[in-house]
């Protein structure tokens, strides 16, 4: 398989390394204007660029029929406009906010467990998320998409709140420490008891992996997908 990557960040390299390992083939490496390379050559590209170039690099994909795996957050304002420019242009997509495998089964975890404790209204629920000092964003894609997922099952919150949140909010609690991949937590507190789920990164290798598995996937598809379509077909094999 033949990559373009957008973005060639601490992430970009992550992913070229696996990629390699893997046996597929970098074709093109992107950090500036989309439109000065060449996409022909490509069989699916992997964005972890930037928040104002992402809907300009992915869109653009899809207009030169290369399919797109994106991981880069902070530019959902234009996902629809970016899914109707796939689906015209008959092109594949997959967006996620976080591409590690164990962070979709956390993220399968986290559902599973809300619409248990929906019905138990003396447990409050918070979200905390720690990262690095680079990470630009907060809170993280992550940590909002473990809050849109509870919100779903929870009819005594309306929305999610960084830090301090009002009675009907959920709160997402975001640190910033050096050198730390990622750590979400959701915690459900009682006057009783606590009850804790956690996903620990250990690295970035976790993340660039699922992403190029994500693209084997994606290659040779139509169509708008998630991550859990991803992990659909490994639990099959």
């Amino acid at each position: 398989m033949k990559i373009a990557l957008l973005g060639y960040g601490r992430m970009g390299k992550t992913i070229e390394k696996i990629a390699m390992d893997r046996g597929h083939e970098i074709v093109v490496k992107i950090t500036g204007d989309i439109e000065e390379h060449d996409l022909s050559k490509a069989d699916v590209a992997i964005d972890f660029s930037i928040p104002d170039a992402a809907f300009k690099n992915i869109t653009t994909c899809f207009k030169n029929n290369v399919p797109v795996v994106s991981g880069t957050t902070g530019w959902l304002d234009d996902f629809n406009k970016a899914t109707d420019i796939c689906k015209e242009k008959n092109s594949a997509f997959i967006y996620a906010s976080n591409f590690s495998l164990g962070v979709n089964v956390f993220f399968e975890l986290n559902r599973k467990l809300a619409g248990m404790m929906q019905g138990l209204e003396d447990y409050s629920v918070e979200i905390e998320e720690i990262h690095h000092t680079k990470k630009l964003d907060a809170p993280s894609g992550t940590a909002i998409t473990l809050a849109e997922q509870i919100l779903e099952d929870n009819s005594r919150l309306n929305s999610w709140k960084l830090e301090e949140a009002g009675e009907n909010e959920l709160p997402i609690h975001a640190k910033r420490i050096e050198d730390v991949p990622g750590t979400h937590t959701v915690t459900y507190d009682s006057t009783i008891d606590s009850i804790e789920i956690k996903h620990t990164a250990k690295s970035r290798e976790g993340f660039a992996l699922g992403a190029v598995v994500a693209a084997e996937f994606l290659n040779g598809k139509t169509g708008v997908f998630t991550m859990k379509d991803v992990l659909a077909q490994l639990f099959e094999k």
